[in-house]
């Protein structure tokens, strides 16, 4: 595997990485529409950042998983799309990539009004600490390219978290207004929220609604997925999402046929009841 061949050979991380195979990088990219998507220098990039990111961090299969490098690869080349024009850097200050072959159980604790401490389990697809390593189900992060990564979903929140808790807000760039971002992603979650709680059908995950932190890394997703989507129902927050990851994936493809041509999805329930996703 990729990673062990690295830690044989004793390269250290200014070395320059090893190489992913051009065989696997194909069928990688060919797996996933939005990749294959960009054009051949995008793609370039793209596979450069996969490779410094695979002997950057670490990644341990949890729960049975026994890890390949296709797993890794696919991985690591959706978690670096978000950063293709903006670095690697970005995902700094923490070092390792869990996952399980399927959900995994999260130990929580809430404190109530009075003071009093509850523990309970979630379930969930994938968790990014703030500080610490990423996890993912992988059964989930198969289910890419339909409107759904929980890859994309985990790693913008890294990137929100760079200025600590997940709140919606990312390190802005220079020439970026903060009371703007702020303003156009508080209109746009609110209307969202509105929209879920009553039951209208959306094709932007309704988790979303959960909370304007979920609503930045869901949105996302769908940024990335079907830009068309996000552009379409709220376009200042598609100009402040493609000022921010630099790139403008609607551009690169036309409206997902797949999209047009499936049905509506269900309707959504009320963001109420507690979610499942992770963080």
């Amino acid at each position: 595997m990729i990673r062990r061949l690295l830690a044989a050979l004793g390269l250290t991380r200014s070395a320059p990485p090893p190489a992913i195979p051009e065989a696997l990088w194909r069928d990688t990219v060919a797996a996933l529409p939005f990749l294959a998507a960009l054009n051949r220098e995008e793609l370039g990039n793209l596979k450069q950042l996969a490779e410094a990111f695979l002997a950057d961090k670490s990644f341990t299969g949890a729960g049975g998983l026994e890890l390949t490098d296709a797993i890794c690869v696919s991985v690591a080349a959706q978690g670096c799309l978000p950063v293709l024009n903006l670095g690697l850097h970005w995902y700094k200050d923490w070092s390792g990539v869990v996952i399980y072959p399927d959900e995994f159980v999260i130990p929580r604790q809430i404190a109530d009004e009075t003071g009093v401490v509850h523990e309970y389990d979630e379930v969930a697809s994938g968790e990014a600490w703030s500080g610490g390593p990423l996890i993912l189900s992988w059964r989930d992060v198969q289910m890419a390219g339909d409107g759904y990564n929980v890859v994309i979903h985990e790693f913008a929140h890294k990137l929100d978290m760079r200025e600590g808790e997940p709140d919606g807000v990312p390190p802005l760039h220079p020439g970026m207004d903060r009371e703007r971002w702020i303003e156009v992603l508080d209109t746009a979650y609110e209307n969202f929220w509105n929209r879920v709680n009553a039951g209208e059908e959306t094709w932007i995950d309704p988790y979303g609604a959960e909370h304007p932190g979920e609503f930045f890394a869901v949105v996302s997703e769908t940024f990335f997925e079907w830009p068309d989507v996000v552009r379409d129902e709220y376009p200042a927050l598609y100009d402040q999402l493609a000022r921010f990851y630099r790139q403008d994936p609607a551009a690169r493809q036309p409206y997902p046929e797949s999209v047009l041509a499936a049905d509506r999805p269900a309707a959504c329930a009320p963001a109420v009841p507690p979610a499942f996703r992770g963080s």
